[in-house]
């Protein structure tokens, strides 16, 4: 689903979309991973194709991979609470064989998770994704990565995209976030440029592996 190239701010929701309904065309359903690195607007493009999608009478989901974060009482446990973010935060097992059987179109429904910023945690079984959904939208930082098992990710998808902005900007976003979920603003400071920068060092480094490097404004 295309080379790697990128797209102006305008135009890349509209174009994404029309790329995915280029492909259902011949295919019955669409995986669409999008990659990037913390506060970069993956969910914010996400639910933009999403909308753009069903406009157009296309059943569409966005299943973000953020529902598979540890529960914080498990991260304390590990003691990995203070860098919950990092790539070893996340079921990462649970959300690989949840894609699978979004590919392999069951017959029933899958019931995703969903991850709760106000309360911190995932809540499960929150994103229905049934047999008529022929879009299926997956957000996430580590969609690229090479570690098991995380490489075998690119492998269940159609494509996967990687959102990459102005750093400046993503860091402003990334402060205003962590300010509005409860933290202080130099705490939140502090949090950005220890936690989110290198996870985020980690995902530029394989930015190169995408289909196509967007952004997304």
């Amino acid at each position: 689903m295309g080379a790697s190239s990128s797209s102006s701010a305008n135009e890349i929701a509209p174009e994404l979309a029309g790329e995915i309904l280029d492909n259902l065309r011949t295919q019955s359903r669409v995986i669409v991973g999008i990659a990037g690195e913390p506060g970069a607007g993956k969910s914010t493009l996400s639910g933009r194709i999403r909308d753009l999608l069903e406009a157009e009478g296309i059943a569409a989901a966005v299943v973000p991979m953020d529902g598979f974060h540890l529960a914080n009482e498990v991260l304390k446990e590990l003691g990995r609470r203070d860098r919950k973010g990092a790539i070893d935060t996340f079921d990462a097992d649970g959300y690989v064989a949840m894609l699978r059987r979004i590919r392999a179109a069951e017959p029933g429904t899958v019931y995703a998770p969903r991850y709760d910023r106000g309360a911190s945690h995932g809540v499960a079984g929150a994103i229905p994704v049934g047999p008529e959904c022929r879009v299926v939208l997956t957000e996430g930082n580590y969609l690229l990565d090479s570690d098991s098992p995380w490489r075998e990710i690119p492998g269940l998808l159609d494509a996967v995209w990687f959102v990459q902005i102005d750093p400046a900007l993503r860091r402003e976003r990334l402060i205003a976030r962590h300010i509005a979920s409860g933290k202080a603003p130099e705490f939140a400071e502090y949090w950005v440029d220890n936690v989110d920068e290198p996870n985020a060092r980690r995902i530029r480094a394989v930015a190169g592996r995408a289909h196509r490097i967007v952004d997304p404004g």
